[in-house]
């Protein structure tokens, strides 16, 4: 809730600091609702409190879970998107390439390349893209293993 004179400093959250505590706390609630994406398993975006719109204007933050063994449908965007996982080891295929990687390692997802990734471990990513902006001007599409959205669907 807001005040109801509460006027906006900036586009930016005014929120600073995004816990990795509550980030963790956020998928494990996910979790109980047993909701699981195909392409993305649990995958939640940071958000700006005041708005709901993503946390900064022009780059969308996300934190997702994938449990042990899950392996995710075949997935792209047109958003290029920088993964670091956080906990958990495993190994994604983008394009025809496959990558092995562990916590604190960063792997890039170009943009419209395909993507899946396997879960060796119980595994938490953090990532970043370009997304919120390319929202904003209708711009963005994704293709869930063949079936293509825009932002009208």
């Amino acid at each position: 809730m807001l005040p109801i004179d509460f006027k906006r400093a900036s586009q930016t959250s005014p929120v600073f600091n995004y816990p990795y505590s509550y980030s963790r706390e956020a998928l494990e609630k996910a979790r109980r609702q047993d909701e699981w994406d195909p392409c993305h398993g649990l995958k939640l975006r940071y958000t700006n409190p005041a708005t709901g719109d993503f946390a900064m204007p022009t780059i969308g933050t996300f934190i997702q879970l994938l449990p042990k063994g899950f392996g995710t449908a075949p997935y792209r965007s047109t958003d290029a998107t920088v993964f670091v996982p956080i906990e958990g080891r495993g190994k994604s295929r983008i394009g025809d390439m496959t990558f092995a990687w562990g916590p604190r390692d960063i792997f890039v997802v170009p943009s419209w390349h395909w993507v899946t990734h396997e879960a060796d471990e119980e595994t938490v990513m953090f990532s970043f893209s370009d997304r919120p902006v390319q929202q904003k001007l209708d711009l963005f599409r994704e293709d869930r293993g063949g079936r293509l959205t825009s932002p009208s669907d």
